[in-house]
């Protein structure tokens, strides 16, 4: 049996059974049997299907909502965002199906012969999926890949089982095909024997770096897609130009919400000394209006962190630092519910911070950032890429093309300016460095659950 603890009160909130290598041959047996009949139909045809499966999970986005907030401790003012988000993303990604999965057509008038190129799925995949967004990142992998005509096998977060649960409902309400999605509660041994089963064509994995390295060993023997999406340590430069009122409103919403568990949230800011002063005094003053405690409650709008351990690494790095010479701006006296040995734990803000420090080089997946002053633009961008993650980075002014040529130089996936930790479905999400391979979401989204299939086909004579 799985147990989900709940950061809120640490009590036992959902109980499942955990399924085993019986059931991971039962669902592959399954999932086979069903490919060819899903890959037959058309794709408007798996429109109507998947339109369904995501109205489904709609239509109980506040149950959804409060299952979220007692699974993983987001506010509950804010989870109903997830399913929102789930939903922009979901029909966006239908929409552009039938575009993207359209074939390439070579026309020659002077010459009868044929010659195109298809886009056919890979068959059955696997979706692994973290607790943090549970369904903003599933998402992301499951509805490209059955729109494209593939079987899905999800294994979701022990800490977000729920979330599995109500897809699986979804799939049953929608009526999709029996073994055209399932989904299974795997630990790290039986996850590892599912991905590098011989009938896996796909897998698509979202979390930490060393979760990710552990996928890849686990498909040493075969050549399939991996897509891995592993977090980062996400900058934010804030120009001599910058608007700072609204930088550091942004910012701050941007390191702290979801009490920094996202792994395109902000964890490490540089700012242009002529509004250094300026910026990190708004910046504090803005983090004391968090209010920290029970999600449940309608005034909190910073939950606690999803366990007690992860808390912890938070509060060891932000101690190592201070160690080092770095000063904590907000105290953590003004936030009551914050307590050693527990998921609940302040934001802090940190000055006199430099690159000797882990929490400016390690992912902290928490409600910590540090700030730095810089001279200049080169100066900048020099430690914005002095890091193993490049997943995104912002940029923060009012010249555009400034803003343009030196996010060319910035080494990450996505390049914001005047915004940050979003994800626009109609672009290409992917990461550079040890924020992973791969791509979802957007047109291209489709590559990485597809494969090409090229016809050159010449009359007889």
């Amino acid at each position: 049996m799985i147990h989900t603890i709940s950061p809120i009160d640490g009590s036992i909130y959902y109980t499942a059974e955990e399924h085993g290598p019986k059931d991971i041959e039962q669902a592959l047996n399954l999932a086979e049997s069903a490919f060819p009949i899903w890959a037959d139909l058309s794709i408007a045809e798996r429109a109507t299907y998947i339109t369904l499966f995501v109205d489904a999970i709609v239509q109980d986005k506040n149950d959804i909502a409060l299952e979220i907030t007692w699974q993983m401790g987001r506010p509950l003012g804010q989870s109903p965002g997830e399913i929102k988000g789930f939903a922009d993303r979901a029909h966006y990604m239908i929409k552009v199906a039938e575009e993207a999965l359209s074939d390439y057509r070579l026309i020659d008038k002077d010459n009868p012969d044929k010659r195109w190129v298809e886009r056919v799925p890979i068959g059955v995949v696997s979706v692994l999926s973290p607790w943090n967004y549970p369904f903003l990142t599933s998402v992301n992998a499951i509805v490209p890949a059955l729109m494209a005509g593939n079987v899905v096998i999800l294994k979701h977060s022990f800490q977000t089982p729920l979330v599995a649960e109500r897809y699986a409902e979804a799939a049953a309400k929608a009526g999709l095909p029996k073994g055209v999605f399932q989904i299974v509660h795997l630990n790290h041994k039986n996850t590892a024997q599912l991905v590098g089963d011989g009938r896996i064509k796909g897998v698509y994995f979202t979390g930490s770096v060393k979760g990710g390295i552990a996928i890849q060993n686990s498909l040493l023997n075969k050549f399939i897609p991996c897509g891995l999406e592993l977090g980062g340590k996400d900058p934010a430069y804030v120009m001599a130009d910058a608007n700072v009122e609204h930088s550091v409103e942004n910012l701050v919403d941007g390191a702290f919400f979801n009490s920094g568990q996202s792994c395109c949230g902000i964890e490490r800011i540089y700012v242009h000394e002529s509004l250094y002063d300026k910026f990190v005094d708004g910046f504090v003053a803005a983090t004391k209006q968090y209010k920290l405690g029970n999600p449940l409650h309608a005034e909190t709008n910073l939950g606690p962190m999803v366990k007690t351990d992860a808390a912890n690494y938070v509060r060891k790095q932000i101690a190592q630092a201070m160690a080092k010479g770095a000063k904590s701006l907000v105290p953590e006296s003004l936030f009551a519910a914050s307590k050693k040995d527990s998921p609940y734990l302040s934001p802090h803000v940190l000055v006199n911070v430099d690159h000797s420090m882990e929490v400016m080089t390690e992912e902290s997946f928490g409600p910590v950032v540090g700030i730095m002053k810089v001279k200049n633009d080169e100066e900048a961008i020099r430690l914005m890429n002095d890091s193993q993650y490049g997943l995104t980075a912002s940029l923060w002014g009012t010249d555009m093309d400034r803003a343009i040529s030196l996010g060319k130089k910035i080494e990450t996936g996505t390049v914001f300016m005047n915004r940050c930790d979003y994800l626009d479905p109609a672009l290409a999400w992917t990461g550079v460095k040890n924020s992973g391979s791969g791509v979802t979401l957007s047109k291209m989204g489709y590559d990485h659950v597809t494969r090409v299939k090229s016809f050159n086909f010449r009359k007889g004579e």
